[in-house]
């Protein structure tokens, strides 16, 4: 099988196996990296910390794991102008520091082998975790609560007074939830460093994990657009203009679709 394979394999398995899957796609982007060495390096981390936690009820150790590994310096990497490394998991183990979905990826991992129940919030703008049934949300980054006010209050900072808190921000994350999300952030990263390719593969697999909306087929448009394949951008304009329910973005995208030349494309 191949990379793209070995990480849809894992979705498959009962329980699927997240963290598998995710070093499948670092994979799909180096064939140089080793997920076994990955996982050692996790089994380290995890005889670690498991030393350093607390004698708690397990229910009670998720805030502790996440502190001992900011402890050890896992954290947020917020440079400028990101690189892929910020998402990529064997490179978040390697180097300890990740966005907030890395950092989430590797601590639902530890508690997985240590047994402590956690759970993957799909928060917008910024991966949150769960301990199961609890009225707060942890922060991968740090372990700090976050309770209904502090939720809002990330909302505002990264998307301004005109998105409220819902319901729908607080769900569990499914494991192909949270490799969709992966493979967006992968997507906008390697487009941000103009690797076309690499955010094609990535546009790609948001698509073969499971629905994409109609932000996923106009961002691999673009890339198409870019990579001069004028039959696949149609292809996805098309679908994204069956899936948008804006009336300005539908109109646009007839426009745009007029536009295109005809005649096939070599992809």
């Amino acid at each position: 099988m191949n990379p793209r394979q070995h990480c849809l394999d894992c979705l498959q398995r009962t329980p699927p196996s997240t963290f598998d899957a995710a070093l499948w796609i670092s994979v799909e982007h180096d064939a140089t990296v080793d997920p076994q060495t990955t996982q050692e390096l996790i089994a380290q981390l995890q005889r670690r910390i498991s030393a350093s936690l607390p004698l708690l009820p397990a229910a009670e150790l998720a805030q502790p794991l996440l502190r001992q590994m900011a402890t050890i310096g896992f954290q947020q990497d917020d440079v400028a102008q990101p690189k892929p490394q910020v998402a990529l998991l064997h490179r978040v183990v390697e180097r300890r520091r990740g966005q907030p979905l890395g950092l989430a990826m590797v601590a639902l991992e530890l508690a997985r082998r240590m047994e402590i129940p956690l759970e993957g919030v799909n928060f917008p703008g910024h991966f949150l975790l769960r301990v199961p049934g609890a009225d707060h949300t942890l922060d991968p980054c740090d372990g700090r609560r976050l309770y209904p006010k502090d939720c809002r209050e990330l909302l505002l900072r990264q998307f301004g007074p005109d998105m409220p808190l819902k319901s729908e921000h607080m769900r569990t994350a499914t494991p192909q939830a949270m490799l969709q999300r992966l493979s967006r952030n992968l997507r906008h990263l390697h487009q941000i460093n103009d690797d076309l390719l690499s955010s094609l593969k990535d546009a790609t697999r948001v698509m073969e994990l499971g629905p994409g909306n109609a932000s996923d087929y106009l961002a691999r448009a673009s890339l198409y657009q870019n990579l001069e394949c004028p039959q696949a951008e149609r292809f996805d304009l098309e679908h994204a203009l069956l899936l948008s329910d804006d009336p300005v973005q539908r109109i646009r995208l007839t426009q745009r679709l007029v536009q295109l030349p005809s005649g096939q494309a070599i992809h």
